[in-house]
């Protein structure tokens, strides 16, 4: 689904309008994937799992998922039914909940693999009743190495890359930056939290909207810490895309986080919705030469294993796999 026709088609692109109504656009993915599945090999889904479910089953094609968070729990926040985080949704009940959550594993139950991120959300996927065997953790590939310099930044700069939303608890990075003297923040990205965190923004940290890719990469590289003050998480790709770059990473322990990044270690770990413990992280980077150096060093060697190429060949057989079993 999308706002406008895509700008770019490297492939054949189907774009199905978001103006059009939820009853209709979101059975028209279904009917379209469908007539395109027809002269395919599989569905690959990487969202609107129900609508993959049923152009999979229309088509009778294999139907392979990737699953990058709790799509209930999504959904669920999106129409206002939960406001809490992804594990106390995890048990939570209720007539409008129980139904997305039995629409959610109905539409993952058609699937012959799930390809998941994280063991986090892996573990989360079993409890759903899905078949574990179907499940496989496949991380978010570190990006290639980057030629452009690292952009020049003030000194003391720290760099959060992602979404502003809720989920990322930018009002505790933003208290946690105030209390450190000499901290500096760079925000990259954009989302609906935007308006109010510039407001609640001291001069110290600058709103650069979404950039290009390498410009963000150049960002990471410049900065002291990349920065992750998420309330709940999968496993974020800013932090393995900072980690790529050699730039360690300040996280809250939430989610997958900890699988990429070690306290101590490649970066540094707090709790999640502690300012303080946040702003203290910050502060021993920025007074602690030798230990930013010793994470910064373990930076790139941490996710050396999780290349594109490699993570890449995995996923092609995990595609061909599903295919040969039609």
């Amino acid at each position: 689904m999308a706002d406008s026709e895509p700008a770019e088609r490297p492939v054949p692109v189907h774009a199905v309008a978001r103006t059009r109504p939820f009853v209709v656009r979101y059975p028209n993915v279904a009917l379209v994937g469908a007539r395109l599945a027809r002269g395919a090999d599989l569905v690959y889904a990487t969202g609107t799992y129900g609508a993959a479910a049923a152009a999979s089953t229309a088509s009778r094609r294999p139907l392979v998922v990737k699953l990058v968070s709790d799509p209930a729990y999504e959904r669920a926040r999106r129409y206002g039914v939960f406001r809490g985080s992804l594990e106390a949704f995890q048990p939570a009940r209720g007539a409008r909940i129980d139904a997305l959550k039995r629409l959610r594993t109905a539409s993952l139950r058609r699937a012959a693999r799930i390809v998941v991120p994280s063991r986090y959300l892996a573990e989360m996927a079993v409890r759903w009743h899905v078949d574990t065997a179907r499940v496989e953790v496949l991380v978010n590939p570190a990006p290639p190495a980057v030629d452009a310099a690292p952009a020049r930044l003030p000194a003391g700069t720290f760099v959060f890359v992602g979404r502003l939303t809720e989920q990322k608890a930018l009002p505790v990075l933003l208290d946690a930056v105030d209390r450190v003297d000499g901290a500096r923040l760079v925000v990259v990205g954009d989302g609906p939290e935007r308006e109010r965190l510039e407001r609640r923004a001291s001069k110290r940290v600058t709103f650069t909207g979404p950039l290009p890719r390498a410009e963000v990469l150049a960002q990471l590289a410049g900065a002291r810490a990349a920065v992750l003050s998420s309330a709940w998480e999968n496993l974020p790709h800013a932090a393995v895309e900072a980690l790529a770059v050699g730039t360690p990473v300040v996280a809250t322990a939430v989610g997958g986080v900890p699988e990429v990044v070690t306290d101590g270690s490649n970066g540094l770990l707090v709790p999640p919705n502690d300012a303080d413990a946040f702003a203290n992280a910050l502060r021993r980077l920025l007074v602690d030469d030798d230990l930013h150096a010793r994470l910064a060093a373990n930076a790139k060697p941490s996710v050396a294993a999780i290349g594109r190429d490699a993570v890449y060949e995995r996923l092609e057989r995990i595609l061909l796999d599903a295919a040969a079993r039609r």
